[in-house]
C-alpha cells in the first residue's frame, strides 16, 4: 500500500488574543496550512521537483522544517544538543536535495514530532526568556515571530510546487 499524506484540519485561532495566543495561534496556523498543502500527496508526489531551476519539492519543505523546528525551539532556546538531522556530508541543502520517497512518511512524522516537541518546550516558558546565540541574545518572542515568518514564505512555495504537481491551488 503506498502511504499518502493525511488530511490536515487546520488550526484557527482567536483575532482579537493577547499576545502568547496570538503568536503561538499563528504559529499553529502556518504549521497546519504546510501540512494542508502536501495533503492526498504520496512520497513520489512530495519529492517531485515543478519549480525548475530550483530544488523546492513538497519533501524538502517538510524535511526543512523539522531541522529549523529543532534548531530554534530545541538546540538553541533549550540547549538541547542532537547530531545533525541531515547527513553533512551531503552539504548544507541535503535537506532539499537528499531526498527518499521511501522514506516521505517518516519525514511527515519527523516534522510532526518537532512541532509537539517544540510546544512542550515552550509551554511554560515566557515570551522574555532568552538565549545567546552567536553573540546575541535572542528571546522566544523572536523565535515565534522568525518561525511564522519561515513557515510563510515556505508555504508560499508550497502553493507553487503543489499546483505543479497536481494542479491543486488555494488555501
Amino acid at each position: 500500500m503506498t502511504w499518502t499524506a493525511p488530511e490536515v484540519t487546520r488550526t484557527s485561532g482567536s483575532l482579537v488574543a493577547d499576545e502568547r495566543e496570538m503568536l503561538t495561534g499563528y504559529l499553529a496556523w502556518f504549521r497546519s496550512s504546510l501540512l494542508h498543502k502536501c495533503a492526498g500527496l504520496t512520497g513520489e508526489q512530495l519529492a517531485q521537483q515543478t519549480v525548475k531551476p530550483s530544488n523546492l519539492t513538497l519533501l524538502g519543505l517538510i524535511r526543512h522544517m523539522a531541522k529549523v523546528e529543532r534548531v530554534w525551539f530545541r538546540e538553541r532556546f533549550a540547549g538541547q544538543s542532537f547530531d545533525p538531522m541531515y547527513d553533512p556530508a551531503k552539504g548544507k541543502d541535503a535537506d532539499f536535495e537528499d531526498l527518499d520517497p521511501s522514506r516521505a512518511a517518516e519525514d511527515y512524522a519527523r516534522l510532526v514530532e518537532e512541532c509537539r516537541l517544540a510546544d512542550e518546550i515552550v509551554a511554560t516558558a515566557s515570551l522574555d526568556d532568552t538565549f545567546v546565540h552567536g553573540g546575541e541574545e535572542f528571546s522566544l518572542r523572536l523565535i515565534h515571530l522568525h518561525m511564522i515568518g519561515e513557515y510563510a514564505r515556505h508555504t508560499g512555495h508550497a502553493d507553487l510546487v503543489r499546483e505543479g504537481v497536481d494542479g491543486a491551488t488555494g488555501w
